[in-house]
């Protein structure tokens, strides 16, 4: 399939947007001699040092790295929060200094993708993100479940885990404050979508067996190389530090909630209906489409997605031969018993059936697989009624088993192709895995990009085969569909005065999701301004570059080589992807071999 064709007349607006100057200094020269030795400049070696000393220092302080206090959640308060702004500040004003024509083409490269790093980071601070810490999607405590996910080899380890625990109320007390701070300046989670997002609170507020806790859990399989005595003496700090800690905090969290927040939350929806609104939103979008787009193009962008998908909608539809409306195949999709399972182990075994499936052609469209695998398991309870059907990361694919009936098996492939592989976790496999890379590239992740390669590689399932029945490949088209909604929703709520009616009418109306993830999804898009654009900004610029490639080496391209080039990037911002892909189209042509006249 050459996907060229299908989106050529819609992302003039991103391809204007590609070449905008933001990032073109740095990343302009970034061509052929990327893969040349060249000799090291002193503008190199001071580059080298900013980033490394940066970036071990931010390690340091969100509670990662050599250097962090292993024994303390990191602080959010105002003060350390202004101390970041400052160091970041003081950073980027280093990179200004740097002579960029003296760096090296992988230095052009690095910078590119490290000086917005750091401007989204310093612009979060700046624009007081951190006053509204959650979302109907995440949140900070629901993050707490991740520290038990830590190596923890010795006794040390576990020892910082339980001070860690006995942190918690301190850290809770100022995000708190960082809250009622927000709302006093009317900068919160919309009122309308905070129904029922105190479940995961209430889940450990109510605790009474510490051990039933998802943070007991690496004491309960502890290495031998801990004498016994010691471990039940961990063991039994353990237990303390959530009965007397973990607990309580949830509980001040929980009063404060219910009591303080939502009563006083705002009764708007749109990030620009908020004070500084209209320039909050302008940078959640530049943050996660890494673009210069404004609400108006991303929504007349979505609005031609849309069209064009649905077309291909009802040309699936008739191919099953469905006699019937768009709305009566929805409602078939949506509850014939045949497209759903009983029982959350039936849900996982189809999804790994699937990934096995990938796992036979996936080597006919890469040439380079990581070392690492992946695990498929459920989301955790705490989490599951409001997160998304599945995400997936380095070595693990969530797969979500709360509400089956809103879990249709149509739509599996395609999520196991985004969230697993060749998706997330083949890709942040090897990120992690690209030794060349700084550190910075090496684990951090840019939304559009690899939300981009997810939904891109849903669409690589039609050649690898993966998509068997019209029911399957309209579970495709619902879920670009979804994606493409997401534009015309998020910009509507944000930047032009839809309710929350209106979005879910548009989702429900477009797509085959289920009413539980329309409505999930919607509430996601109000309360996390901008995140929702990456996804199809991302792929539409993915798909466009491979056309590109396509056509302008014609029998010579290859798919593996083409998709082996951009993961080996790491993540990277749309306009270096657009920089290095050209780059590569131009390696390509000049090594092609000769053909006869």
């Amino acid at each position: 399939m050459n996907p060229k064709p299908l989106i050529a007349p819609l992302v003039l607006a991103i391809g204007l947007a590609l070449s905008a100057p933001v990032l073109a200094q740095a990343a302009c020269e970034c061509g052929t001699a990327a893969t040349e030795a060249v000799p090291e400049s002193e503008a190199d070696r001071r580059f080298t040092r900013i980033h490394e000393a940066e970036w071990s220092w931010r390690q340091a302080q969100f509670g990662r790295g050599e250097d962090s206090d292993n024994g303390r959640l990191y602080s959010v308060d105002p003060a350390s929060q202004q101390a970041r702004l400052e160091k970041w500040e003081q950073v980027l004003a280093e990179l200004d200094t740097l002579d960029v024509g003296q760096l090296s083409p992988e230095n052009r490269i690095h910078l590119a993708v490290y000086r917005p790093q750091l401007e989204n980071l310093a612009a979060e601070v700046r624009l007081r993100g951190y006053e509204m810490p959650f979302n109907s999607d995440s949140s900070f405590w629901s993050s707490l479940a991740f520290m038990a996910r830590r190596s923890m080899t010795g006794a040390a380890d576990y020892r910082n885990y339980i001070s860690r625990l006995n942190d918690v109320p301190r850290h809770f007390d100022q995000q708190i404050d960082n809250m009622r701070a927000g709302l006093a300046r009317g900068f919160s989670v919309p009122h309308a979508v905070l129904d029922g997002r105190d479940v995961s609170i209430a889940m450990v507020a109510e605790l009474d067996d510490p051990t039933a806790s998802p943070l007991y859990e690496p004491f309960k399989r502890m290495p031998a190389s801990i004498p016994a005595a010691e471990q039940e003496q961990l063991r039994e700090a353990a237990r303390e530090a959530i009965r007397d800690s973990v607990v309580p905090a949830h509980q001040e969290l929980l009063a404060f909630f219910r009591d303080e927040y939502v009563p006083q939350a705002r009764t708007t929806l749109g990030a620009s209906d908020m004070p500084g609104g209209e320039a909050y939103y302008a940078q959640q979008i530049r943050e996660y489409t890494t673009l210069d787009l404004t609400p108006d193009e991303i929504h007349r962008i979505g609005l031609d997605e849309v069209a064009r998908i649905r077309a291909e909608m009802d040309r699936v539809i008739a191919e099953a031969g469905f006699e019937g409306s768009f709305a009566e195949f929805i409602h078939f999709l949506r509850t014939d018993p045949q497209f759903y399972v009983d029982t959350p182990q039936e849900l996982l075994n189809h999804a790994a059936w699937i990934a096995k499936r990938i796992d036979a052609v996936i080597g006919d469209y890469f040439g380079t697989l990581p070392r690492a695998r992946f695990t498929i398991v459920p989301v955790p309870p705490e989490i599951a009624p409001f997160w998304t059907a599945g995400r997936g990361g380095n070595n693990t694919y969530w797969v979500n088993t709360y509400d089956l009936p809103s879990r249709p098996l149509y739509n599996l492939p395609a999520l196991t192709l985004h969230e697993a592989a060749p998706g997330h976790a083949m890709q942040g496999a090897l990120a992690a895995e690209q030794d060349v890379l700084p550190d910075f590239r090496r684990h951090t992740y840019i939304s559009a990009y690899g939300e981009g390669w997810g939904l891109y590689v849903e669409k690589l399932g039609e050649e690898m085969g993966i998509y068997e029945t019209p029911y399957q490949h309209f579970g495709r088209l619902t879920y670009e569909m979804w994606r493409a909604a997401r534009l015309v929703i998020d910009t509507g709520v944000h930047a032009k005065g839809w309710t929350r009616e209106q979005a879910l009418a548009y989702l429900r109306d477009n797509t085959a999701l289920s009413e539980h993830e329309v409505t999930t999804e919607v509430d996601r898009y109000i309360s996390w301004p901008g995140q929702a654009l990456s996804y199809k900004l991302g792929e539409l610029a993915i798909v466009r570059l491979r056309g590109e490639a396509e056509q302008a080496l014609g029998a010579d391209f290859d798919i593996k080589a083409f998709h082996d080039m951009v993961l080996a990037l790491g993540s990277v911002p749309l306009p270096v992807l657009e920089d290095q892909v050209r780059n590569w189209i131009a390696d390509q042509a000049t090594n092609a071999t000769p053909t006869d006249a």
